[in-house]
């Protein structure tokens, strides 16, 4: 389907680079970089292995759930935290860097553009490791010694674990909408059924049905700070999205960036310092406003203490924090809102010519129709799959607040400290309910980690559906169509195959841009015309998408002249 992936788009942004990525000047001191662990008392762990699927040594624990969601329970010094992490996940963290690296491999299959992509890391990150503190690079040091040996010829492993962490903000400096459709909204007071604070996001971050297969729910217990808990992936210690034991929540949405010049602070490393130590907003705030940032991002916070939500609104060059007046409700979607911004061109630029306005709107006629939300009704919004006035968009369009990609859903009660977490598929399966009351009461984790399972919510009919079904071999069919326009297909499609196709998923633009291109490369402009004109009767994703199709059909025209 028509979705941005990250790494292809590090890779368009790196060419930008190619001849910066080869000065050497500078980055001596970071490649050779490893952080002082002197400090810190360790106990290598000794991983005893319980069932295929569940693995413990002391109070630290991983298990499998049934609904095949990973969750891992740590404690310890930074050092400790890492090793206890990477000593419990080796096989799924291994796994995850394969599939990672495996996409830069099939992307850029080059060995010198490999040897130059390598090159640009090391110039482009030379500045990392002195805009990330210095525990977390300790705790990012204990991981890395159970990474695989594999990929050594990219960076050391530490190293390479740094890099990783700055995949996110890369990839989404490189081509604005890699990571794209993000939603979240927070709502308290007369919105919601008891009156208190209910958060809810998509976390639309796709590099592959693998890459999400294997979910991570972390639930952190640090020597130092505030416990916490986040939702992602083996291998990583920043936070996407997540919740502390004070009722603190932070979740990111990418917002429209320049491309900047070096590495600075992973933003999900700015959001894993928030949890780990803020007790309030006005904490959160001063712990962003320090941090250097080399994207623009949104970052929701809700707060129990506070019994609000804020969204903190960062970038290279300036800091924002938007907070509602007058009403109960804050959306967030991938523009920026806050004062701060309101001048600011290519904010303004990205509202008129993306699907984060449409999508605010989306939630906007949500709430409209779902009054006083609980947790239930928060996972309905977050599967929405319909448009403005709920008309048929196609599945997987960006427009929709479900656009069937995301890595994950998340529901915050933060005043509770309850969290649900979807399952696979996307934020479909089963949301299943965790008590940072409960998990972090020094009770043993096994119990623990069950102890709200009461409070599920359950599986979204839907991805039991012959539709779902239909969505899923779309996919499928597209990967093909684009072979086939690419001219990596020995030969041509068979007459029946694109009518096929489209019927998959009949609503969804994508489908006839794609068909367009398949026939005017066959010469075929007849047909090709027709399936243009299609297109832009569906609702199409951008602006720039609208414009594309327009294009290739006066280029049609003219052919047909």
């Amino acid at each position: 389907m028509k979705k941005n992936n990250t790494l292809a788009a590090v890779f368009r942004g790196i060419q930008f680079f190619l001849v910066l990525s080869l000065i050497s000047c500078g980055i001596s001191k970071s490649v050779h970089h490893v952080p002082d662990i002197s400090s810190y008392a360790l106990e290598t762990p000794e991983v005893n292995k319980i069932n295929d699927s569940t693995f413990s040594f002391h109070q630290n624990y991983l298990t499998k759930n049934k609904q095949q969601v990973w969750e891992l329970y740590i404690k310890g010094n930074p050092l400790q935290l890492g090793y206890n992490n990477g000593a419990l996940t080796r096989n799924l963290m291994q796994k995850q860097e394969e599939i990672f690296f495996s996409k830069v491999e099939g992307f850029v299959p080059s060995k010198f553009k490999q040897k130059l992509l390598r090159g640009f890391l090391k110039w482009y990150n030379r500045k990392m490791y002195l805009n990330v503190r210095e525990d977390y690079q300790a705790e990012l040091y204990g991981l890395s010694q159970y990474s695989s040996d594999k990929y050594d010829f990219i960076a050391p492993k530490y190293l390479r674990n740094l890099y990783l962490h700055g995949a996110h903000d890369i990839g989404h400096a490189m081509q604005d909408l890699a990571m794209v459709g993000c939603t979240s909204l927070a709502v308290w007071n007369e919105n919601t059924e008891d009156g208190q604070l209910l958060i809810g996001r998509n976390f639309d971050f796709y590099v592959g049905d693998d890459f999400a297969r294997n979910k991570l729910i972390e639930f952190v217990e640090p020597d130092t700070g505030i416990p916490y808990m986040s939702v992602s992936w083996p291998g990583m210690i920043g936070v996407v999205s997540g919740m502390n034991k004070e009722g603190i929540t932070v979740t990111i949405n990418a917002g429209k960036s320049k491309i900047p010049l070096t590495a600075k602070t992973p933003i999900s490393l700015v959001t894993r310092e928030i949890l780990q130590y803020a007790k309030n907003i006005d904490e959160a705030i001063a712990i962003a406003k320090k941090r250097k940032v080399f994207v623009s991002e949104s970052i929701l916070v809700g707060s129990a203490h506070d019994k609000n939500a804020v969204i903190i609104e960062v970038s290279p060059e300036n800091f924002g924090v938007y907070r509602v007046e007058n009403t109960s409700k804050v959306f967030c979607t991938n523009h920026f809102q806050s004062e701060a911004y309101k001048d600011d061109k290519r904010n303004q630029k990205h509202i008129i010519e993306s699907h984060s306005e449409y999508r605010y709107e989306k939630l906007q006629e949500l709430l409209q129709e779902k009054k006083q939300l609980n947790p239930e009704k928060m996972a309905a919004i977050l599967r929405d799959k319909s448009g403005l006035k709920d008309r048929k968009i196609g599945y997987g369009n960006e427009k929709a607040i479900n656009q069937l990609l995301a890595h994950h859903a998340i529901i915050f009660s933060p005043e509770k400290r309850l969290v649900w977490v979807s399952s696979n598929p996307y934020q479909l399966g089963e949301f299943v309910c965790y008590d940072l009351n409960e998990i972090f009461s020094g009770k043993n984790a096994e119990q623990s980690l069950k102890a709200k399972t009461a409070l599920n919510i359950a599986r979204d009919p839907f991805a039991d559906s012959e539709e779902f079904n239909n969505y899923e071999i779309s996919k499928r069919l597209a990967a093909e169509v684009s072979d086939a326009i690419d001219h990596k297909k020995d030969k041509a499609l068979s007459d029946d195959f694109i009518p096929y196709y489209q019927s998959m998923n009949p609503d969804f633009w994508f489908v006839y841009y794609q068909a367009g291109k398949y026939y005017f490369g066959l010469n075929e402009f007849s047909k090709a015309k027709t399936e243009f004109e299609k297109a832009l009767t569906k609702e199409i994703t951008t602006v720039p998408d609208r414009q594309n199709v327009e294009k290739y059909l006066r280029k049609t025209l003219k052919k047909l002249k």
